[in-house]
């Protein structure tokens, strides 16, 4: 008797695993992966909710990763990245390139299943090799900027608002009220702060690419080479995703994989599970490999005021 209900226990338990998209669900997956590459690398996957407002890339997730990294035997194998994230904190994103290049010291290679965008595309500039399908998405780092609190707009689009009305209102004659009263809700110390963000942006991208993939080239070399992820006016809003074949002119080791190819296949339905599981079962954030799994639940919206 004591056997037939410890059985119908574990069934129930595997049940509702499976349908919460627990972390033993997609084990296989990374031994699959993992033979699929030859056992060359060890993978492990960085996976983000979209949507969130509060769900962004932070300094805590660079903590999750540095310990999955640590409890993971990566022996001589170099660490794959499976990256699936909006973007958020660019300082987040130099310690996590530190922390790959750490763990995996002939480089480190992201796997981007679909979108990592912003401050993940950063991620994806310090890798030695970035992996990716027709339909996988990097974008521009310039970053999204919230001076009330509850707006965020790109950095680019603040500045030339700022200076755009300072150049009218110089040039104008007459009457310069309207400007003046448009003018008075900036504040020239938030305009440094929001050109100082944009210059770390930059500055963390041409250094990662410095330091891997672009090693030996200038500073202007490299900004040259990766203007359409510095320039907005390339990609027109933040949004705009930079497909593999930009990515390619601009000079980044880009790895192509068809979408139907088995490799891919098993991409996919780690990307579908994931996204299953930070879509309201398992939290918003989510850093795993085959050996642990570590899990940020979903903030709560509170009071936007």
């Amino acid at each position: 008797m004591a056997n037939k209900q410890t059985s119908r226990t574990l069934a129930y338990q595997r049940v509702l695993e499976e349908a919460q998209q627990g972390h033993s669900t997609r084990l296989y997956l990374y031994e699959k992966l993992e033979e699929q590459l030859d056992g060359k690398y060890a993978v492990v996957s960085f996976f983000t909710m979209f949507g969130h407002p509060r769900v962004l890339l932070q300094n805590s997730d660079a903590d999750m990763l540095e310990e999955v990294l640590q409890n993971y035997e990566i022996g001589n194998r170099q660490l794959a990245l499976i990256l699936n994230c909006p973007g958020g904190d660019g300082l987040a994103a130099e310690r996590i390139i530190t922390i790959c290049r750490s763990f995996s010291k002939r480089g480190y290679t992201v796997i981007v299943p679909k979108q990592a965008k912003s401050a993940a595309t950063m991620i994806c500039l310090g890798a030695k090799e970035i992996i990716m399908s027709n339909t996988s998405e990097l974008g521009p780092i310039d970053p999204q900027i919230s001076l009330d609190g509850k707006n965020s707009y790109a950095a680019h689009e603040i500045i030339e608002s700022y200076e755009g009305l300072m150049a009218r209102a110089t040039k104008a004659k007459g009457r310069i009220d309207p400007f003046l009263q448009q003018l008075q809700r900036f504040d020239a110390r938030d305009i440094r702060w929001v050109q100082s963000a944009q210059q770390l942006s930059d500055s963390i991208a041409v250094k990662a690419l410095q330091t891997g993939a672009m090693h030996g080239k200038s500073q202007k070399t490299i900004r040259s080479k990766i203007k359409p992820f510095l320039n907005p006016q390339f990609t027109k809003v933040h949004g705009r995703p930079i497909y593999h074949d930009v990515a390619e002119k601009c000079g980044l080791p880009i790895t192509m994989y068809d979408i139907q190819s088995e490799f891919w296949r098993t991409i996919w339905e780690l990307y579908v599970r994931l996204n299953y599981a930070v879509s309201g079962y398992r939290g918003s954030k989510i850093v795993e490999s085959r050996q642990d799994h570590y899990v940020q639940p979903i903030p709560p919206m509170g009071d936007e005021d």
